[in-house]
């Protein structure tokens, strides 16, 4: 990870985001009333973790250790600091995620259990001014695709790694490898 330019990938994340400074002000403004609520989030994110199959080999005898982390981040997400140590953090976050076999859908599924909580708290802890409630919304919607967009940098990249040490120990070229995955694609579409 040493070769990686967390600014650039930062500068792209932010721009596909749409997480400007402003929003960023406004996380963090938002954030003193939100942070009380962060705990029940995460608990909630678990109870529905649990409903996903899938999920189980990846929090069986983990989940205490795994709600506190959960946690921790939530509350750096709620600073609006997107720094780059947030970024390098974040990154890590993906490369592991590789490293543990993460099926990639987990990320985008994560991210959409915890924003369906923070509706409902965001809606509630500022119903009677509905377009600050608007804006906060809108702001957490670019923190967390910002978030997730760092992370799946990192996946693609780990990913694009173990290919091309199997390209290396098999000595199959990127380009004859390109070719079988296209023809077993289209052979996969007719069946």
């Amino acid at each position: 990870m040493s070769t990686v330019d967390f600014e650039q990938i930062a500068q792209y994340a932010k721009i596909f985001s749409d997480l400007t400074p402003k929003r960023e002000a406004l996380i963090a403004e938002a954030g003193i009333k939100i942070m009380p609520h962060l705990s029940a989030v995460t608990e909630k994110f678990y109870v529905n973790l649990l409903k996903v199959p899938k999920a189980a080999p990846f929090i069986e005898g983990k989940i205490d250790y795994l709600k506190k982390t959960h946690l921790m981040w939530l509350q750096q997400v709620f600073t609006g600091e997107y720094d780059q140590a947030y970024v390098e953090m974040m990154y890590r976050v993906g490369y592991v995620h590789v490293q543990v076999d993460l099926p990639v859908e987990f990320m985008s599924g994560g991210i959409t259990l915890i924003t369906n909580e923070l509706i409902i708290i965001v809606s509630e802890l500022y119903a009677d001014e509905p377009e600050k409630s608007f804006e906060i919304l809108g702001a957490i919607n670019a923190a967390f695709g910002f978030s997730l967009l760092v992370m799946q940098a990192s996946y693609q990249a780990s990913v694009s790694e173990v290919l091309n040490r199997f390209l290396s120990i098999t000595g199959v070229s990127k380009v004859l490898f390109d070719n079988l995955a296209a023809a077993y694609d289209k052979k996969a579409a007719n069946i």
